[in-house]
């Protein structure tokens, strides 16, 4: 979450006044950083929060974020019943957690979990929780490695060199060896163009991230470089299936040939997390031949987002191991439920049971084919407008929404006498909101828009975005005017989201 500072510092106004119509006094001054001394009538409570809401973006009009901004009113009536159940509490709501415990094992039917490997899994508040609580289990199967192999080596050195008879004489004690110095520092590879969630998983945890750059025409990690960068201290390799850059898949499976071949080699023996926020909603049923989940042998856990294109309000995510063995069991909490003991895991404690309910309506009311359907519809919407966007004449395509139903385009001429900021701040004008954003460390100086196509962006829509698109690409090049740099020197950062 954000973090906020003090205001009271700031010399903004400290009070604001309510429109007399809303209540009984002609003048009642609300503050705005600190409780009023009065209470006030519940309408007009509502109308200054409604109003101050006013300046919010249209969701609906949202390219930039991939969380669900609709949904039907029986499953918002769904929710508004189960806003009062706090998940957390097993015991006292036990068909919810009933609910919760069907929807992991839908997807771990979805994503082919083995059969007879006893698969596990839990909801979290959204993929950034069920990236950290997939990192741990990845972390704390490394140390427990790392104990073993210790271990095995005592037990050679000991059988090798009998301890000698105690001897007469007395010596300096010998310096400790360097195998028995502290390790080095566990590190997870990944590509510069994760979800900012695995940097603050490394941060916090103190795992070294090392991090594949992008470099032009590789926009994200591939096997080779994911393998080279692995050794006895990696606790595993992140493959993003559906890159927030381009929305482009990372290669599953020729990550995990490579993995298998530096393990042939005598390297290490490294799993995989696939983080599927967006994909593995989407791959399922778009490209269902394609190898990416537990069908992959090395992949040991999956997260996705139910709030992205599972199409839930969020906020709820989900996350998933291959086997009850790839969850150590250190990290697992019992709690008292129906007078047994559930095991728990995640980070954070109460959150209301709405969203697991709504992703378990989404799966009955929409089955397989529905979300093939949707998800169909959203990709041909995407393509459409990429194939568009690529004939307009300045733009050239990043990703054409083949794989994700997202895309990337950047200005082809670099000599542009306008950027992809300035169309940007002019499309909001029209209520349009776009991302445009440099790419991460190595491609900085490539600066791109990116669209993300959701359930409820509808073919109008985006004829009409595309219009406007093209209005304004025109208006910018007819009027040049002198363009500030996209960023101020040894400012530039990448989009996080």
């Amino acid at each position: 979450m954000p973090l906020h500072t003090d205001a009271r510092q700031s010399g903004e106004p400290t009070e604001f006044n309510v429109n007399p119509l809303y209540v009984r006094l002609a003048h009642e001054p609300v503050p705005r950083h600190s409780l009023p001394m009065e209470s006030m009538l519940p309408g007009t409570a509502a109308q200054v929060v409604r109003d101050e809401l006013l300046l919010d973006g249209n969701a609906r009009l949202n390219l930039a974020t991939f969380v669900t901004t609709w949904m039907e009113p029986q499953a918002q009536l769904l929710m508004t019943d189960c806003l009062a159940k706090n998940m957390i509490d097993k015991d006292e709501y036990p068909q919810t957690a009933e609910l919760e415990s069907r929807c992991v094992n839908i997807l771990a039917d979805l994503w082919h979990a083995p059969v007879g490997m006893s698969a596990t899994g839990c909801s979290t508040t959204g993929s950034s929780e069920a990236c950290m609580l997939a990192g741990m289990a990845l972390l704390w199967r490394w140390r427990e490695r790392r104990t073993a192999a210790k271990a095995a080596t005592d037990r050679r050195s000991a059988s090798s060199h009998p301890t000698a008879p105690p001897s007469a004489s007395s010596h300096p004690t010998a310096p400790p060896s360097a195998s028995s110095h502290p390790t080095a520092p566990p590190n997870l590879v990944m590509g510069t163009n994760v979800q900012v969630c695995w940097e603050k998983f490394c941060r916090y945890w103190q795992v070294e991230p090392r991090m594949v750059p992008m470099v032009p025409g590789r926009y994200h990690l591939t096997g080779p470089e994911a393998a080279a960068r692995c050794d006895e201290n990696t606790i595993g390799v992140v493959a993003i299936l559906g890159s927030t850059m381009d929305g482009s898949y990372e290669p599953v499976g020729e990550i995990n040939a490579e993995l298998d071949r530096l393990a042939a080699g005598g390297g290490p023996d490294v799993p995989i997390h696939v983080d599927g926020a967006s994909g593995g909603f989407v791959a399922p049923f778009l490209q269902p031949d394609l190898e990416w989940d537990f069908r992959v042998p090395r992949v040991a856990s999956i997260n996705a987002s139910g709030h992205k294109y599972g199409l839930v309000y969020p906020g709820v995510g989900w996350v998933v191991w291959r086997e009850a063995a790839a969850l150590p069991e250190d990290l697992v909490f019992k709690v008292n439920y129906l007078g047994g003991q559930m095991p728990t895991f995640a980070l954070n404690f109460s959150r209301p049971g709405a969203q697991v309910a709504a992703q378990y309506y989404n799966f009955l009311r929409l089955g397989y084919p529905g979300y093939q359907r949707v998800h169909q519809t959203c990709q041909d919407v995407a393509v459409h407008m990429s194939g568009r966007i690529a004939k307009m004449g300045p733009f050239e395509l990043i990703s054409e929404g083949r794989e994700l139903p997202v895309f990337a385009f950047k200005i082809a001429d670099p000599a542009a006498s306008y950027t992809v900021f300035d169309l940007t701040e002019r499309l909001r004008s029209r209520g349009w909101l776009v991302p445009a954003y440099t790419f991460p460390a190595d491609l900085t100086d490539t600066a791109v828009i990116r669209v993300v196509i959701r359930n409820g962006f509808s073919w109008d829509l985006s004829d009409a975005f595309l219009a406007d698109l093209d209005q304004h690409w025109r208006t910018l090049a007819a009027h040049p005017s002198d363009c500030a740099p996209l960023f101020p020197e040894g400012k530039r950062q990448s989009f996080a989201h």
